[in-house]
């Protein structure tokens, strides 16, 4: 290689990392990726925290414990220029080379885009885990309204025939393993939902479960809470969309299959849905299904109108005397709440990453009857607000 040959290439190499520095400098950060449906990382702030003798206390500060460099990495990650291009461009590539997984999602059988499921590895990461069953059995013990409790399998449960050969997945049997030993009364969803993998219970390209998958669900969970479920047969599925594409569709940058339908089979004058932004806070009166949400790439939000820190939805269907139940809950519930009206008077929705009111206070404030739990497993081992379960009412 020549002098100047490699002056070029060194140059031509520098000129391309300054131009990305600079477009990335000169780029607005984004707060939301509406492709992916998620909220993006944001620029950190140090915070050096103090130092004792010796010893570092790294609890006060960031920069000792490592963490701010974990979150600038993520920070730039979700900010870089072109992010959702370039995701794009490697799904394509990675396809051209005989790959099937790209970003965490494998490209199964049938069109199905699956995430893979990535068990707790780090130490911290499995106390979270296990200080999460913890908090479901001290709410049973906070409160006399019957505490229940279900984990969600994923797909990649599910649908492992859908699965490239050979292709990694972590075990979610264990975690459903561990639930079933709380203090609450356990619910298996994943038998139920076993029975009828064969159906399209799943969408193709989200992580969620279909009206189809929720109603399976449903009727286990009515059977194990001393309810009656509404027998499939009863209910005539309209569609709402032909077109959605969902999570997976977004991280995987797959932009080849075609889209899923989302059908709706409890009508909408069957409930009234009244959304809180905080404890007293109405952020809105929504319909059960909010038609508007499927002009956006987020149609699943459609189901009452989103996911809001708590959601009140009141039965037009269920008997006069039926109970009131508090669902603490994840996003999967949204498609879940439209059967529950059949069984209850009125649903409430909690979500703790946002609401974060003791759950046995909530109980006892408005007068409810059965509580549930309910997450799916992929969500349940990672969060990290479940606390408030185990919170004693004030």
């Amino acid at each position: 290689m020549s002098k100047k040959y490699a002056i070029f290439i060194t140059a031509l190499f520098c000129a391309f990392l300054g131009t990305f520095f600079a477009a990335n400098a000169l780029t607005p950060d984004r707060a939301f990726s509406p492709l992916e449906n998620r909220v993006l990382a944001q620029a950190p702030k140090p915070e050096p925290g103090k130092l004792t003798g010796l010893a570092p206390v790294t609890a006060e500060g960031n920069l000792l414990n490592g963490q701010f460099m974990e979150d600038f990495e993520a920070y730039v990650t979700d900010q870089f220029v072109l992010r959702d291009q370039w995701i794009a461009l490697k799904a394509g590539a990675e396809r051209l080379m005989g790959k099937r997984e790209n970003n965490g999602v494998y490209l199964g059988d049938r069109e199905t885009l699956i995430p893979r499921f990535d068990p707790p590895a780090d130490e911290r990461a499995v106390q979270r885990c296990e200080k999460n069953f913890g908090y479901v059995d001290a709410l049973a013990g906070l409160t006399d309204a019957p505490v229940y409790f279900s984990l969600i399998p994923g797909k990649a449960s599910l649908w492992a025939d859908r699965l490239p050969v050979g292709a990694p997945n972590g075990d979610e049997g264990v975690y459903l393993l561990r639930g079933a030993q709380t203090a609450a009364r356990w619910i298996d969803v994943n038998t139920a939902l076993a029975a009828h993998r064969d159906e399209e219970i799943f969408y193709r390209t989200d992580h969620h479960w279909t009206s189809l998958g929720a109603y399976y669900a449903y009727a286990a969970l009515m059977e194990r809470m001393g309810q009656t479920p509404v027998a499939l047969e009863s209910f005539t599925p309209t569609v709402a969309s032909d077109q959605f594409y969902g999570t997976a569709y977004s991280t995987s940058g797959v932009r080849w299959v075609t889209p899923d339908v989302i059908q709706l089979y409890v009508p909408q004058e069957a409930g009234t849905v009244t959304n809180y932004f905080s404890q007293t806070d109405v952020v809105e009166n929504a319909p059960l299904y909010d038609l508007t949400k499927l002009e956006g790439k987020d149609k699943y939000a459609m189901f009452l109108s989103g996911n809001k820190p708590l959601t009140v939805v009141k039965s037009n269907v269920a008997p006069a005397d039926a109970p009131k139940l508090l669902l603490i809950r994840d996003s999967f519930s949204d498609a879940l709440a439209p059967f529950l009206c059949y069984n209850f008077s009125e649903i409430h929705l909690v979500d703790p990453r946002y609401y974060k009111v003791p759950s046995a206070q909530y109980v006892r404030d408005n007068g409810i009857d059965q509580v549930l739990v309910l997450y799916s497993v992929d969500n349940f081992v990672s969060e990290s607000s479940l606390f408030v379960l185990a919170m004693p009412a004030q």
